[in-house]
Order: C-alpha cells, then sequence, then structure tokens
C-alpha cells in the first residue's frame, strides 16, 4: 500500500497538530460535557496546550502516543475532531484509540473514516497487529460506532469508571489485523 493517501478519504483528512489548533484543543479539552469519556478532572491551560503542540513532534515510539486532527478534505478545511493512539506497545504491537468528533460536526461520518484512516496507519506504516479501544457500557453511540468499524467486544471491566450516579462498566473492544 502506498503511504501517499493513507491518512485520508475522500471526506476527511488527518494531519498533525499545529499552533493554530490550540484555540480548539482548548475549548474541546476543557468542555467538563466530555470529561467523563475522556478521563479528564481538570482543567487545561493554553500554556499547557501550546507546550504539548511544541513536543508533538517526538515520534510515537518516543511519546507512546499519537494526537491527529480531523479536517473534511474539502476547500474549507474545517478541523472537526481529533483521535488519539494511546499506551502505544511496539514489542506487543497494540494501541489504544480514541476519537473525538466536536458536537457541531458529530453524525457526519467523520469518526467512522477517521477509525478507518488509523486502521490502515496503524497496520500498514506502524505494522500493529491490534489497536484497541475502552468503552463504558453506557456510551452507546462509541459503542456502536467501534463495532460498526469492526471491533469486537472482548472484555468488561466491573465497575471500572465512577460517575456521579455510581460506577459503570466499561467495555474493551479489539480490533485485531489478520
Amino acid at each position: 500500500m502506498l503511504y501517499h493517501k493513507i491518512l485520508e478519504t475522500d471526506q476527511i483528512r488527518l494531519r498533525a497538530l499545529e499552533p493554530k489548533d490550540v484555540e480548539l484543543l482548548y475549548t474541546w479539552e476543557n468542555n467538563t460535557d466530555i470529561w467523563l469519556v475522556s478521563s479528564t478532572i481538570a482543567p487545561f491551560s493554553k500554556d499547557v496546550l501550546q507546550k504539548y503542540i511544541e513536543n508533538n513532534h517526538f515520534d510515537i515510539y518516543t511519546t507512546r502516543q499519537l494526537r491527529l486532527m480531523i479536517e473534511t478534505a474539502n476547500k474549507e478545511a474545517k478541523t472537526v475532531g481529533t483521535i488519539d493512539l494511546y499506551d502505544f506497545d511496539p514489542h506487543n504491537r497494540r494501541a489504544g484509540i480514541g476519537v473525538f468528533v466536536s458536537q457541531e460536526y458529530a453524525k457526519n461520518g467523520y469518526a467512522r473514516e477517521s477509525i478507518e484512516c488509523i486502521k490502515n496507519y496503524t497496520k500498514e506504516v506502524l505494522f500493529l497487529k491490534q489497536i484497541y479501544a475502552e468503552i463504558s457500557k453506557t456510551n452507546t453511540s462509541s459503542l456502536s460506532l467501534f463495532k460498526k468499524a469492526g471491533f469486537v467486544v472482548n472484555g468488561e471491566r466491573v465497575d471500572w469508571i465512577r460517575t456521579p450516579e455510581g460506577f459503570e462498566n466499561q467495555y474493551i473492544l479489539q480490533c485485531i489485523f489478520e
């Protein structure tokens, strides 16, 4: 497979973080409505996010993580979300995956296409055996998204995520490449 188009489709492209992204990241990372799914417990300053962007040039083998911005592939090139690889383990050839699309751009297929790009990238460039997602049992939209993308529920952690209402179980979904 040629790498030329591995991080894009007709609808979206995945790109590295740029200094201009600090305002969007500041808004998204400090949105308390999504803290539960992102395991965030405190706000981020613009300074911290700026330093994060500045240090994002290190490769995934050094940092064990990678964040890419999701933008539309049209002339406007609107940045609509992020996709992350985390807990990158080159020895065991696996990584966790998380995706976020801003509410105003949800339900347009951007998350699904981003997952497909990351699947190709992790298989063809990083040579991973599998990627996995950790999703709360009550996050039905994310569960549906990842299942449609070929992920299979292979585990359940009981009382894993504390919420204001109590504890929730968390599913582990895997996409194992053949």
